[in-house]
């Protein structure tokens, strides 16, 4: 199965909440690369690449988010891999 890449933008109760750093542990439990960053607005982005198998678990798991969140929308946008990444980061 070849990589993918996926943007995401996840929008609701996401900031303040822990949302990057668990989003990161999933990311890292599913052997992903790529970043995630709180956006001006309240919306939070992240790019997966790895196994389409893996991004879509990490997917399934941004539509709920850490206990306090409340994930109201995912905007999927799915892209070729690019390989461009060594590991993930939370960018601030």
């Amino acid at each position: 199965m070849k990589p993918i890449r996926a943007t995401v933008r996840i929008k609701g109760q996401v900031q303040g909440v822990s949302f990057r750093y668990h989003t990161r542990q999933s990311a890292l439990q599913n052997n992903l690369t790529g970043w995630v960053r709180n956006l001006p607005g309240g919306d939070v982005e992240a790019v997966f690449e790895g196994r389409e198998s893996d991004v879509r678990r990490t997917l399934d798991w941004c539509r709920q988010g850490p206990g306090a969140a409340r994930v109201e929308e995912l905007i999927i946008d799915w892209e070729d891999f690019q390989g461009e990444f060594a590991g993930f980061e939370v960018h601030r």
